[in-house]
């Protein structure tokens, strides 16, 4: 067989088929460029880009940012005006916020959310109103000139927002305290209300979405069954995502999710779901799921590993020794890429530490080759 691109390595693990090698990539988002991204990339690290489909605006909505004085640093409020009324969030910003990937500091920090669009019940009309005046254009520019940059040394994704339920668990309400569980239990009309409002409203988003020119659209959900329960997930998230599967599917595209958290409660809801690929999984010590465990579990789906962070916070000798544990128990490596990170910066030297493994991984992995491995790296 001859030798696979990068790209068609990942599309062949997401399309669960088997690659020649094992497809591992970094995310730009989270990626330096120098020397070591250099060195990773001539080494068969792929580059996968993540860029949106659609713009978006609200009509009868007037938005208004401000800065305010904060000892905590930059903290910016942004007002939304509308016809019944104004909410408003803050959030705090690290340096470099704005000139960095995807609106991270220089750290590679998101801005904290520290008052949320939604605080109480005179707040939910006002959303909904600006759900409901929001419009979606195609714009699929963006994806397009990442892929003719991109090439074959990797993919090109294009992404949806969190799904109406999380959105508001996530982003709108909050969790913190118990918040959402609190709202959803004291005016479950009002919360039920916003996310059939919004699930309306993201319809004309994911049909932008799943006519885009790539293969794999992603939902961003950030899933851990600590937060959503297998109740909250069967009656508001597995609808939302049969219905997105649906749509995406016609368009002969593949449906990712990004579940980051501790998934075993949810396992079995999750092989229900038509979800083709989970993207993001996080095995121990983050997640609570082996690869392993997670590949029986569901047979009809890929998965796109995270490399755990709090691995990499133990120095480049101990990452490179956990990588050889997970590539032992993904064998024989079907249906499996690896990222280098799904949340923050990696070190140059543990970047090199992960590659100097995943490199050398031919597939089918099997044990005598493995052992080969470990002596070859050690």
């Amino acid at each position: 067989m001859p030798e696979m691109t990068r790209r068609q390595r990942i599309l062949a693990a997401a399309r669960r088929q088997r690659a020649d090698r094992l497809p591992f990539f970094h995310y730009w988002r989270h990626s330096q460029v120098g020397w070591a991204e250099r060195e990773c990339r001539n080494r068969g690290m792929s580059m996968c880009w993540v860029r949106p489909s659609y713009t978006e605006r609200m009509e009868g909505v007037e938005i208004v940012e401000q800065p305010l004085r904060s000892a905590q640093g930059s903290v910016v409020r942004r007002t939304y005006h509308t016809p019944l009324g104004s909410v408003f969030t803050e959030e705090r910003r690290e340096p470099g916020t704005g000139q960095w990937h995807a609106q991270r500091s220089w750290r590679d920090v998101s801005p904290w959310t520290t008052q949320r669009l939604i605080k109480g019940p005179e707040d939910y009309p006002i959303v909904q109103y600006m759900v409901e005046h929001t419009e979606y254009m195609a714009d699929y520019f963006p994806i397009e000139q990442a892929t003719d940059w991109l090439g074959e040394d990797g993919l090109v994704l294009t992404q949806l927002p969190h799904s109406p339920m999380q959105t508001l668990m996530i982003d709108w309400v909050g969790s913190e305290g118990g918040r959402f569980f609190y709202h959803l239990a004291d005016y479950p009309n009002l919360v039920e209300g916003l996310y059939r409002a919004l699930c309306e409203s993201r319809r004309r988003a994911l049909e932008i979405a799943a006519q885009a020119p790539v293969e794999i659209v992603l939902c961003g959900d950030n899933l851990d069954g600590f937060l959503v329960n297998p109740r909250l997930f069967e009656r508001y998230f597995m609808p939302v995502y049969a219905e997105q599967a649906e749509c995406i599917h016609a368009q002969g595209k593949l449906m990712a999710v990004h579940m980051d958290g501790r998934l075993r409660v949810l396992k079995e809801l999750i092989a229900r779901t038509e979800i083709d690929v989970v993207e993001a999984f996080h095995p121990p010590p983050m997640g609570d799921l082996a690869v392993s465990e997670a590949l029986r579990a569901w047979p009809d789906k890929a998965v796109w590993i995270g490399f755990p962070g709090a691995v990499y916070a133990l120095g480049p000798e101990e990452t490179r020794r956990y990588t050889l544990e997970l590539l032992r128990d993904m064998a024989p490596g079907d249906r499996v890429a690896v990222a280098m990170s799904t949340e923050n910066l990696v070190s140059n030297e543990n970047l090199i530490a992960v590659t100097s493994v995943l490199e050398k991984a031919e597939l089918p992995l099997n044990e005598v080759y493995l052992s080969a491995l470990e002596r070859s790296s050690s």
